[in-house]
């Protein structure tokens, strides 16, 4: 077997629009969480690799798969991931979920409207906020904010590189139908700078990925553990910093990305934020499970 270890494409947790295992949660959950990020950054690489055709990539995210259910021990990241979820007593169910999207993103390159695209979000992002939250020993009653919140967050990701994806990938994550309302083709994707109709059609996706944010809105205030409350404040804050460029750069000859000094800033006051709120809302906050 050929080391999935070997694939990847250098992008580390430290390259990511939100913070990975961060000093803002608690030190007894970084372990796992970094295991899980280089699983599913490792997969990640492999569906997006320029070089590796279909059916390359499908036999490497075949082999991290029966790696993480210890069919065999050849491939690194599911060997460790495999061992920190037998050391919690977890099941590997998300990280499951995610091989699904990434094989998705082999086999599907286009989305027909937004439910579909929803869809491919159940897979490629909400499994994460769900891993985060069992971690926590958080609620199920969560997960449906963090549901929203997560495909935000991948939708956000779509729209920053909408054309990166196309170009290189020929990957189309903008809805069809949405596209075609405005009178939009894919091949716009791939001029230098927007056209004012591929810019509307992008506003329209930022306004309906606003709903998803505005709907994860009241999770921070709802989670027992006041940490992890906080970490998912700055990753909130981040989604809508970046959205609010989305509506006024154009992602095809613009920079839409947060540099490192403002998401420090951002950071700090998504977390004051975060505890004031949590000190001054009168909110359910949903209890741990037991032994978390």
């Amino acid at each position: 077997m050929t080391p999935a270890s070997e694939l990847r494409s250098g992008k580390t947790d430290r390259d990511e629009n939100f913070p990975v295992a961060s000093w803002i949660i608690h030190k007894r959950h970084r372990a796992l969480i970094l295991a899980f990020y280089n699983f599913v950054r490792t997969a990640d690489d492999i569906a997006d690799h320029p070089l590796l055709d279909a059916s390359t990539k499908l036999t490497m995210l075949d082999e991290l798969e029966t790696g993480l259910l210890g069919e065999h021990d050849e491939q690194a990241e599911a060997n460790t991931l495999r061992e920190a979820f037998a050391e919690r007593g977890m099941p590997p169910r998300h990280a499951l979920d995610l091989l699904t999207a990434f094989r998705m993103d082999v086999t599907k390159l286009r989305y027909a409207d937004w439910d579909e695209l929803i869809h491919y979000c159940s897979f490629s992002a909400m499994p994460v906020g769900r891993f985060m939250l069992e971690v926590h020993g958080e609620d199920k009653a969560t997960w449906p904010a963090s549901d929203a919140i997560c495909a935000a967050l991948q939708i956000n990701n779509h729209l920053q590189d909408c054309a990166k994806d196309y170009r290189e990938l020929d990957r189309v994550y903008l809805p069809q139908d949405i596209m075609q309302r405005h009178g939009v083709s894919v091949e716009a994707l791939d001029k230098p700078k927007s056209s004012p109709e591929l810019l509307a059609c992008l506003r329209d996706l930022v306004a309906r990925n606003e709903a998803l944010l505005h709907e994860g809105d009241s999770l921070t205030v709802h989670m027992a553990d006041t940490r992890f409350a906080c970490n998912i404040a700055v990753i909130e804050k981040f989604a809508w910093e970046i959205s609010k460029l989305l509506r006024v750069r154009d992602p095809l000859s613009e920079k839409v990305h947060l540099s490192k000094g403002s998401m420090a800033g951002y950071a700090l006051a998504a977390m004051a934020g975060c505890l004031w709120r949590r000190a001054t809302t009168s909110a359910p906050i949903s209890r741990p499970a037991a032994g978390k």
